[in-house]
């Protein structure tokens, strides 16, 4: 499979070391403009039930895209599969599988999301050290739950969070 990516990752794009957040890193090449694609995930879709988190690089290979269902990228790493948290983000979600700019990107900046925009259950917790002005200090499977992030991700969330999100919103309604 040497040169052939199951996912799409914009030419403006340049992925690879970055050992201080996790192995790797993406980093914008040249200006990007809002609102660009940045990226496309590729892979098969497992059940929450068939995930394996002793699996080789388990967290940067596993993507919550629905109630219960994952997308796994392949065994080896693709240079898509290399974004890190932040809590103070320039990309997010663009349907299930997509990443576009959420504001004007320059040459050199790491490309991050908050993991906030598509996860959804424990999978993937841990203690951020993103330094981020607005850094939450942990990043769990509950952070989509904040109204804060709701505003701030307009439109920048998974869409099965979406869902969860408009619900929740509906339950609030009813307390109030």
């Amino acid at each position: 499979m040497t040169g052939q990516y199951f996912s799409y990752l914009n030419p403006k794009c340049d992925s690879g070391p970055f050992h201080e957040k996790g192995g790797c890193g993406v980093f914008a090449r040249q200006p990007i403009q809002k609102g660009e694609l940045i990226s496309l995930w590729g892979g098969r879709i497992v059940a929450e039930s068939e995930l394996d988190p002793n699996m080789t690089d388990f967290t940067q290979r596993i993507l919550q895209i629905e109630e219960g269902l994952y997308l796994e990228t392949p065994k080896f790493l693709e240079p898509a599969d290399c974004f890190n948290h932040s809590c103070d983000p320039n990309v997010g979600f663009t349907g299930q599988i997509g990443l576009r700019a959420m504001r004007d990107i320059e040459a050199g900046e790491e490309l991050n999301f908050d993991y906030a925009m598509c996860d959804g259950s424990a999978y993937d917790e841990f203690d951020c050290y993103c330094g981020g002005e607005h850094c939450r200090g942990r990043v769990t499977g509950d952070d989509w739950r904040d109204p804060e992030l709701w505003e701030k991700y307009d439109g920048c969330f998974s869409p099965y969070l979406v869902r969860r999100i408009e619900r929740l919103k509906q339950v609030l309604r009813v307390k109030a």
